[in-house]
């Protein structure tokens, strides 16, 4: 029997997330339709996404942007969204199976949120979302019935390998970290890195914030927090090692001792493809593994004297409450000031413990209180930044 078309709505499209996701569609075009796409600034690209797939809906995330592109490049019929309420409807369409959250920051929470609340299973590549708001989000997912499937690659190789053993087995869970491209520079090198140098990761091909988060080692910090919502457990029981080839994505440790890891090359249509097919397995356009060939791998404590990001991510994840939404802003308008030539690469990490030092905590803040101290935490970056 042929196994029912899979009808996906991509949120960020044009990025590096979504743009391996419709080469994974590509691959299977009997089995994925995709039926909505949004962008926030690359609407060119979007509306020859939208022409190449036959998408019916498209959304532009920018309402001043959407207003001001020309939109006759679309083909005939196209439904054109605009702002965060075009994103609600968009995921909300009734034919919809899966959303896939890939919209970089704290932008993506809103997508997440609107899928989650209307009932959608969410393949989540936005670590923010659950950063910023980890226990409401996984309320909502459980009062709504609807599934969150990790696709970062860390969250994807727990998720798999979790199936091998009941929750209340599992002892620990070890994420991966490649160490970015300064694992192995001095205090005094990295002190005067330029932004080419951090922008070239030594094993993955990601967008600029994504980069320059691993090379402060903040994605993982951020990963940290996440893991700790999303699989519900406490930071103790999350661990993190060095692994600079990124081909061991992330490891389950049993109480018997029994650890399960997944492994693949640095190829994000994987966890990808695995979050739109889940629970079952398909042949795909992922890179293989080629046993045939000699291969090291190398694993090594976090020297976190030298990566002072990862312990703010421990002292989220214990903390929660504002702390996740304040850290992630903190740092995403940290590392635009970074990429913007308005401050040093060792200054980023020092400017975000500043503002989560200063922040005022709450314990069990509202979605409303956290998107305020979210705009907050920026203005302080900013003032930061200028002083």
């Amino acid at each position: 029997m042929t196994p029912p078309t899979r009808k996906i709505v991509i949120l960020g499209s044009t990025g590096s997330i979504g743009r391996n996701t419709l080469e994974v569609v590509a691959a299977a075009p009997d089995r994925f339709r995709v039926v909505g796409l949004s962008a926030h600034t690359s609407l060119r690209e979007l509306c020859e996404q939208a022409e190449h797939f036959q998408v019916p809906s498209v959304a532009a995330t920018d309402v001043k942007n959407a207003d001001a592109f020309d939109w006759s490049c679309l083909p005939g019929g196209v439904e054109v969204l605009r702002g965060p309420a075009g994103i609600e409807k968009l995921v909300g369409l009734p034919e919809v199976d899966l959303v896939v959250a890939a919209i970089v920051g704290a932008a993506g929470l809103v997508g997440t949120w609107a899928a989650l609340e209307a009932g959608k299973d969410v393949a989540l590549a936005n670590k923010e979302t659950l950063v910023m708001a980890g226990p409401l989000v996984m309320e909502l997912a459980a009062r709504r019935k609807a599934k969150i499937l990790p696709v970062d690659s860390e969250h994807s190789a727990v998720f798999q390998a979790l199936r091998s053993g009941r929750a209340d087995e599992v002892k620990r869970i070890v994420l991966t970290a490649s160490g970015g491209p300064f694992l192995r520079k001095t205090p005094e090198q990295i002190a005067n890195v330029t932004i080419d140098e951090a922008l070239a990761h030594p094993t993955w091909d990601m967008g600029p914030k994504i980069t320059v988060d691993s090379a402060t080692m903040m994605n993982k910090a951020l990963e940290v927090v996440e893991a700790r919502w999303l699989f519900d457990l406490p930071p103790e029981q999350i661990d993190v090692v060095v692994h600079p080839q990124s081909i061991v994505h992330s490891m389950v440790e049993f109480n018997d001792s029994s650890v399960i890891a997944q492994l693949s090359p640095p190829d994000m249509k994987l966890p990808i493809q695995y979050a739109l097919t889940y629970p079952e397995r398909w042949e795909g356009p992922a890179a293989r593994l080629d046993f045939t060939q000699e291969m090291h791998l190398q694993f090594e404590p976090v020297d976190f004297a030298r990566f002072p990001a990862l312990e703010l991510g421990y002292e989220v994840a214990r903390a929660g409450g504002t702390s996740g939404a304040v850290l992630n802003a903190a740092n995403e308008a940290a590392v635009e000031g970074f990429l913007a030539g308005q401050i040093g690469f060792n200054d980023i990490v020092p400017a975000c413990r500043a503002v989560l030092d200063h922040h005022d905590f709450e314990d069990t803040p509202t979605l409303q209180r956290l998107v305020e101290l979210d705009a907050w935490a920026r203005r302080e970056i900013t003032r930061w930044v200028c002083a």
